[in-house]
């Protein structure tokens, strides 16, 4: 475990494994490096895995005195890139998370071998920002609960949702006390602002990485037609749809999630660009 400096902020990042391929796990918006302990297993036996908290997020320094947008998240993890001496990175990037890998493949696919892209969008649609709205009026009250009910079932599917309640039941119980928390609703309110003005539509075409795309056909945040737009646009992108499946991917289908990863990046079949 370890933290480097970035433009005076404390970034905390983890690296498992010794393999010579460097894959990054860049996390959703609630989530946080120790969201993945249960993939490292599967991960690290053919990556060295690394792990970053975005700036307010996870250990990560917290940014209270200055807005920013992920154009920061896109900035500081280049620098991180430079400090390890890392190139040629297979990432993956799953809805927030999702955001700021496009952004960071639009303007450093130099540093980019693969790219997995899961829940993810070109843009902050007005629907997802609206959305983000309502979050942040709810985080203002310090009502973790209530935070908890306009944000979570959102992010399940209901088949999913209904099926696992005892699982819910059992993650509400752990998500209350963190949610409780002012300084983390305040983080997060600065998270989804940040996340307002994401928007690589015209530069989609010049992303030339090898790029797989998950889509979940019940994502009600990041719907279908999004991921669709996507590989339409992205010359080297393919698209796999995980059905009966909501936003969070990772954890209603992890079996699936995983063997995309692998698959698609241990893949040694020549990609050949079409354009």
């Amino acid at each position: 475990m370890s933290t480097f400096t970035f433009e005076n902020k404390e970034v905390f990042y983890t690296i498992d494994g010794t393999a010579e391929k460097t894959l990054v796990i860049l996390n959703g918006i609630m989530m946080s490096h120790k969201s993945w302990e249960a993939f490292l297993p599967a991960w690290k036996n053919h990556f060295k895995v690394l792990r970053v908290d975005f700036l307010d997020q996870g250990l990560s320094q917290k940014m209270p005195d200055e807005p920013y947008t992920q154009a920061t998240q896109v900035r500081m993890l280049k620098a991180l890139f430079d400090h390890l001496n890392m190139h040629s990175l297979y990432m993956v990037g799953i809805s927030y998370g999702g955001s700021v890998a496009l952004q960071f493949a639009a303007k450093h696919s130099d540093y980019l071998a693969k790219l997995a892209l899961f829940n993810a969008a070109a843009s902050t649609s007005p629907w997802l920002r609206d959305i983000g709205r309502g979050w942040n009026k709810v985080a203002k009250t310090g009502n973790g609960e209530a935070y908890y009910h306009v944000t979570i079932p959102y992010i399940y599917s209901p088949q999913f949702y209904t099926k696992n309640e005892a699982w819910m039941n059992a993650r509400k119980e752990k998500l209350l006390p963190v949610f409780e928390d002012q300084n983390f609703l305040d983080a997060m309110t600065r998270l989804t602002n940040s996340a307002e003005g994401h928007d690589v539509t015209d530069s989609l075409k010049d992303i030339h990485t090898p790029t797989i795309v998950i889509a979940a056909d019940h994502d009600y945040l990041t719907p279908l037609y999004e991921q669709e737009k996507l590989v339409d646009h992205m010359p080297n992108a393919t698209l796999n749809v995980f059905y009966e499946c909501g936003h969070a991917s990772m954890y209603e289908k992890p079996e699936l999630f995983t063997s995309s990863i692998l698959g698609f990046f241990l893949d040694e079949t020549t990609h050949y660009d079409i354009n």
